[in-house]
């Protein structure tokens, strides 16, 4: 038996249990693939974390991100989630950003005023979306073709595929068929009107996870392949605020900003719960 600090984290938002929760084991070298595995299972959240030594000398530490069903290279809220749990420990970075080591790479991470933000990671699939995707899209969302305004491959490691609709209304809405989606990771967007729906976010974000045919609350990685998408293409100014998580009661709050080559995703983490894990 082992014993490990554990935390629960909530990201993506100011208001405690409004953003999307996070369960970080601390030290965790040495615990095999199926025990890393089983916990995340048994946690049932969307992610679990585990920060080790890093393999290389440049990363500050290395992560380990798993799903309920399985492992992943790179996802935004673990990172975000995962760097402020490695520095309210006290750590210090080598460099002027934290360096995290995971499956995709080496991911940059800054502070920012209050918030965290990493540095989107480069896109692994991008490029128009197949007609066939989109129909399969149209008819998994239950709305028509025409209705979608704009999309894209945004893969930046879990396999998102992006569409934008008309309106924040049109992406509240939606009533996905999930076993219609196949198993497509999908992102939907629409802008916030300022007249109707307030200024506070330029844009609503859904993110369904047609596998686990559920919806995730705030989602760093689909925000970023979403915000490398918009600004090249002009559909999103240089920087703004996304609003995701509206339809599950969360107020999930991502900020956006390219900076020179980088497109930075931030968002403020809280700690909810710390305490020991023994396994």
């Amino acid at each position: 038996m082992r014993t490990f600090s554990f935390q629960q984290v909530d990201v993506f938002t100011s208001n405690r249990f409004k953003g999307n929760p996070l369960a970080v084991v601390v030290g965790a070298d040495g615990l095999p693939d199926e025990t890393m595995a089983a916990l995340a299972n048994w946690t049932n959240l969307s992610e679990t974390t585990f920060l080790l030594k890093p393999t290389v000398p440049e990363a500050d530490y290395r992560l380990r991100i798993f799903t309920p069903s399985g492992e992943l290279p790179f996802a935004g809220h673990p990172t975000l989630g995962s760097c402020h749990v490695w520095l309210s420990l006290g750590n210090v970075s080598k460099g002027p950003h934290v360096i995290q080591e995971c499956g995709a790479g080496q991911v940059r991470v800054r502070r920012d005023g209050n918030r965290l933000a990493f540095a989107a990671p480069p896109l692994r699939r991008t490029g128009d979306v197949e007609s066939e995707i989109l129909d399969q899209i149209a008819r998994g969302l239950q709305i028509r073709r025409d209705a979608i305004k704009a999309s894209q491959w945004i893969d930046n490691g879990p396999g998102w595929v992006a569409v934008m609709l008309t309106s924040r209304a049109d992406v509240l809405a939606l009533q996905p068929d999930y076993p219609a989606l196949g198993d497509l990771m999908l992102g939907v967007i629409a802008p916030w009107q300022p007249a109707t729906d307030g200024r506070e976010a330029a844009f609503e974000v859904r993110a369904f996870v047609s596998h686990r045919a559920s919806e995730d609350p705030v989602t760093g990685s689909l925000n970023a392949g979403l915000a490398q998408w918009l600004i090249a293409a002009g559909l999103a100014p240089a920087a703004y605020i996304a609003s995701q998580g509206t339809v599950l009661g969360r107020e999930g709050r991502i900020h956006v900003e390219r900076d020179g080559d980088d497109v930075w995703i931030g968002g403020e983490t809280l700690t909810c719960i710390e305490g020991k894990l023994t396994i």
